[in-house]
């Protein structure tokens, strides 16, 4: 008898002195199916849960192209995970209709990052990102040598004048299908992503900056009409592939010689490097109001029901130490966040092949309209450059587009602005 108390009381010791067990963090993520993307992201959760004994994080990954719904469903249904990742210029719709809360981390934390990886909204940081995407014109050395045109630079980029000559020159050389290669064959988001900020360029935009409460005379003025007639003009004068663009020639068409020019992303180039040895990425024309590009990429961010916001917090404060923006911008080619962080990578460290594309997203970068009501107006936009891809009356195309945005912002009672 006096074993079994001697026992019990041992036992009593040892539950005593165990340590707590760390509190669960539900996290989800959109890379489900990226091979490396994958190994990278569970790295940084197994060193978060290593580091410390508050907090153990578990992941769920998703595909990226049914992420953003099952996100949605879940919020409706009150079961959103404690940490998830956003798309840039999706988060301010999920900030708006509630479906996640205000990021406390210390502003030192990313006082270096890049404008594009912040995901701001009402004046408060909702979402962070480990990296920055950007787009650039891809040349050819050879190509611009034989076409006798002069380099562009970020100080001095082509003109629309100029960037129409290189088109011209390339097409009347008879050496490719088509002068550009725009991507056509990609759909989604690439369209405001990648063809919004030559609309800015031309001095249009999506929607009314200054109030965020329409879309008219930005997307159907005198500017947007002068860039819906050139854009068409691309497409009718022969110079780019149309929507019906094969997607095996979006992916290797420049590679192979099809096109002169490409408009395409900086987690493109290292596949371009790798068979092209004079590739140039070259920055985006000026159409009379600065050369510019678009930026943020995929975030992290706290849902509004989390429990333990405090330990999400502390996990993505965790995720941005430079080593980890560094080994995601090694794996997956893309911007790390801060100047830091690129330093210590191969393609982006000073003399780097890509450290251009650091310059462009730093200089030229121009976030996609921050408001809720962007991921409809997005759809509209893309809807609209379709239709005169293929041939639609420029100016009613985009009043139809002006009217069912301001549609959709009046019946969201102008979604908090």
């Amino acid at each position: 008898m006096k074993s079994k108390v001697l026992f019990a009381g041992a036992v009593s010791v040892i539950f005593a002195n165990a340590a707590p067990a760390q509190t669960e963090l539900t996290m989800w993520y959109h890379g489900a199916g990226n091979e490396v993307e994958s190994r990278l992201i569970n790295q940084i959760v197994d060193d978060f849960n290593a580091s410390q004994s508050d907090w153990a994080v578990a992941i769920q990954s998703f595909p990226q192209e049914s992420y953003n719904d099952s996100v949605v469903a879940a919020a409706l249904a009150g079961d959103l995970p404690d940490i998830i990742d956003v798309d840039g210029p999706v988060m301010p719709n999920w900030a708006w209709s509630g479906y996640m809360q205000p990021l406390p981390i210390d502003e030192a934390a990313y006082a270096d990052f890049l404008p594009g990886p912040r995901g701001v909204w009402d004046g408060k940081l909702y979402s962070i990102g480990l990296w920055d995407a950007a787009v650039a014109l891809y040349a050819r050395q050879s190509t611009i040598d034989a076409l006798g045109l002069r380099v562009p630079t970020l100080d001095n980029p082509w003109s629309e004048d100029e960037f129409m000559a290189a088109l011209d020159a390339a097409k009347a050389s008879g050496d490719f299908e088509y002068a550009l290669d725009l991507g056509m064959a990609w759909t989604g988001e690439w369209y405001p992503y990648a063809f919004s900020p030559f609309l800015q360029s031309f001095g249009g935009d999506i929607v009314d900056r200054s109030t965020y409460k329409t879309a008219e005379g930005v997307l159907n003025g005198d500017a947007a009409i002068a860039f819906g007639e050139w854009w068409q003009n691309l497409f009718q004068g022969g110079y780019a592939p149309g929507t019906s663009q094969d997607p095996a020639d979006r992916d290797r068409g420049f590679i192979e010689g099809k096109y002169a020019f490409g408009w395409n992303g900086n987690w493109a180039a290292v596949a371009h490097m790798a068979e092209v040895d004079d590739m140039l990425f070259l920055p985006a024309p000026d159409f009379g109001n600065g050369s510019t590009i678009g930026a943020a990429s995929w975030q992290f961010g706290i849902s509004a029901s989390s429990e333990h916001p405090d330990g999400a917090a502390a996990f993505i404060e965790f995720a941005l130490d430079d080593k980890y923006l560094a080994a995601f911008s090694d794996g997956i080619g893309l911007i790390p966040s801060t100047p830091s962080a690129a330093a210590m990578t191969e393609n982006y460290k000073a003399g780097g092949p890509l450290e251009v594309f650091f310059g462009l997203s730093e200089a030229q970068a121009v976030l996609r309209p921050v408001t809720p009501g962007y991921v409809v107006a997005a759809k509209v936009f893309e809807k609209a450059l379709a239709d005169i891809a293929n041939g639609a009356d420029v100016a009613d195309t985009l009043d139809a587009a002006v009217d069912e945005i301001n549609a959709d912002i009046e019946r969201n009672g102008g979604y908090g602005h």
